[in-house]
């Protein structure tokens, strides 16, 4: 059974940076394209950044792109999510998303989440 694990969330001031660790254990972490959401109080989860199972095709919402950066280390079992300039906007709890192609379905396994917090 596949666990994700998210750490490094904690309290940042605008303008900070943080990073964002995600280890995937259970199975086997190269078949899994990986990502990060994102929910902040009284608001529906959101797509972040998401990473192709080989690391070489990446996409960023439009709210983050130039600030966050989504990698991998498939030999580490690990997705991290680098955040530089963070805004007050960006706290929220942050959720690791590993997502896998089973008899033609998609199946998808989640983190407790990280929290996030941006003061101003």
């Amino acid at each position: 059974q596949v666990q994700l694990v998210e750490s490094g969330g904690g309290l940042v001031q605008a303008g900070g940076s943080l990073r964002l660790s995600c280890t995937l254990s259970g199975r086997t972490f190269s078949a899994y394209a990986m990502g990060w959401f994102r929910q902040a109080p009284g608001k529906e989860r959101e797509f972040v950044g998401a990473i192709s199972r080989g690391g070489g095709s990446t996409k960023h919402a439009d709210s983050v792109k130039g600030r966050f950066t989504i990698s991998r280390d498939n030999g580490q079992n690990t997705v991290s999510l680098e955040m530089n300039n963070l805004k007050p906007e960006d706290t929220a709890v942050y959720y690791c998303n590993a997502e896998s192609s089973v008899a033609g379905m998609l199946v998808d396994y989640w983190g407790k989440g990280t929290l996030v917090t941006v003061s101003s």
